[in-house]
């Protein structure tokens, strides 16, 4: 049966009774028809069964006649049946309908009950570049589907300079509801927030925990009068254990030793714990450092409350921080090892006494080979420890796990160094020799490491052809970041000069 025998099927089977039959034979015409044929589907759009209904929107935008879409489409997009809103929707999209009468079926649309025909009304007010209902359009901020709440904000950033969207955006986010306010204050620009002072003073008093969250992260760098008071009052207030982690961590980042006490409240709560012992090492009290030190001995407290604990008595860096932190190293827990080690590592860059220096190297460098859970975290601490040097030359050369070879040779890149003495021309060739190792990690860092002391020393070699050689293998990787590293490595090696 040819395409024009087809045609007249289809033409008679929309005269059947069967509505299976008509509605088959609209999405037939609309697949093989001619633009003449664009006046029968039309006449199928108020076919009292919404399967044919359906199927003529489908036929239309299939059709591609544009004049006979923007008859009936914007219609169909306000059909009791949601199957029809779809399907007029999506042909309307696909015939590009720009009418006043689409616009309006797209206003409605973005309060429809299915998610998929306010994806649809996005979709075609973000083509024309309209808000459609613009209290709509923002409220969909609150949508619980991202496709939807995420297509929201991308037409309100394009809309951004509209007075109306501007406005009800700043509406929403003085005295909205629930999601959408809290999406609003997540997403505003931050120079909005003063003008937004007054009604996230009162937003802490909020009903919905997510709003009251929302708000005070708003005000967390703000300076306004006030602030800090209504912070603090809010917390010793709240109840809320998440709302409280959020203020804690505020109030602790601003240095308001009003949080003291409120953090000591919360020290063992599972959920606000970890940022009462962030907050307390953030104020650097003597009475919060006690507690800090009691915490990370405590081992009836929560393993993260330990943990945040162990590395704000790092950040304290009081006298007997590195006594009270090493024992950590053999802690049960793997998070009060990694606790444990982050507080090192803020000692080791602050500074270690001369006499603390060598029993932190020693123990760091154990864990390396000790604790697969905290390698790299190890490595971040043992930066600029030179007391580390020997024993990290020894596992890149000897180490059975490349991670550890990676990470001990990632240490021996000058950065804290002022000259190249000191070994460098051994860990330059330990370099070279990295990046034939057989693990992708370690001749990664060897690039990287090499760059770093060409770079920095320019540092003379003696097999600088084979070198050259060996990176440009290594510049056509299949990996992209040793590509990059290789990279690196050959205009440094390019521009250092031989002698």
């Amino acid at each position: 049966m040819g395409p024009t025998h087809q045609i007249a099927f289809f033409l008679r089977e929309l005269e059947r009774a069967d509505t299976g039959r008509r509605a088959a034979a609209a999405k037939g015409l609309g697949r093989l028809g001619r633009p003449e044929h664009a006046s029968v589907l039309v006449r199928a759009s108020v076919d009292p069964a919404p399967e044919v209904r359906a199927a003529a929107a489908l036929g239309l935008g299939r059709l591609g006649v544009p004049e006979a879409g923007e008859r009936v489409l914007h219609v169909l997009m306000a059909d009791a049946d949601p199957r029809v809103r779809r399907e007029a929707s999506l042909a309307a999209n696909r015939l590009r309908s720009d009418s006043d009468s689409f616009v309006r079926a797209c206003a409605l649309l973005l309060r429809d009950p299915d998610h998929h025909l306010r994806i649809n009304a996005l979709v075609g007010l973000a083509r024309l570049r309209v808000p459609g209902d613009v209290p709509a359009l923002v409220a969909l901020l609150g949508d619980p589907e991202g496709a939807v709440w995420g297509r929201a904000w991308s037409l309100i950033h394009v809309l951004r300079d509209d007075p109306a969207v501007r406005d009800e955006v700043i509406r929403t986010a003085r005295e909205g509801d629930g999601a959408a306010r809290v999406r609003v204050l997540e997403l505003l620009p931050g120079w909005c927030s003063e003008r937004l002072v007054d009604s996230l003073l009162t937003g802490l008093c909020d009903p919905s925990a997510e709003v009251r969250i929302a708000v005070a992260r708003r005000m967390s760098d703000m300076e306004a009068p006030g602030v800090g008071q209504a912070l603090a009052a809010r917390l010793h207030a709240e109840r809320d254990a998440a709302v409280a982690a959020r203020l804690l961590g505020v109030l602790g980042h601003r240095g308001d030793r009003r949080v003291v006490d409120p953090a000591l409240r919360w020290l063992r709560d599972p959920v606000a714990g970890p940022d009462a012992a962030r907050a307390l090492g953030a104020v650097d009290t003597w009475p919060a450092v006690d507690r800090l030190r009691a915490a990370v001995t405590d081992t009836t407290m929560p393993g993260p409350t330990r943990a945040a604990a162990a590395a704000a008595v790092g950040l304290c860096g009081r006298w007997d921080a590195v006594w009270l932190l090493l024992p950590l190293l053999r802690d049960p827990a793997a998070e009060v090892r990694a606790g444990a080690v982050d507080g090192l590592g803020t000692l080791v860059h602050n500074g270690l006494r001369p006499w603390e220096r060598r029993p932190v190297a020693r123990a760091l460098v154990a864990r390396l080979t000790g604790d697969t859970d905290t390698v790299w975290r190890t490595g971040h601490a043992l930066a600029g420890l030179a007391e580390a040097l020997p024993a990290l030359r020894r596992l890149s050369d000897d180490a059975s796990a490349g991670e550890v070879r990676a990470v001990a040779l990632s240490l021996l890149a000058p950065e804290d160094r002022d000259s190249p003495g000191d070994g460098a021309e051994d860990d330059v060739r330990r370099l070279v020799r990295g990046l034939d190792d057989g693990h992708e990690l370690v001749r990664y860092h060897a690039a990287l490491g090499l760059e770093r002391w060409l770079a920095r020393c320019g540092t003379p070699m003696a097999d600088r052809a084979a070198v050259h050689d060996r990176l440009t293998d290594l510049a056509r990787d299949p990996s992209p970041r040793l590509r990059q590293a290789a990279t690196a490595a050959l205009r440094a090696l390019a521009d250092c000069r031989s002698d």
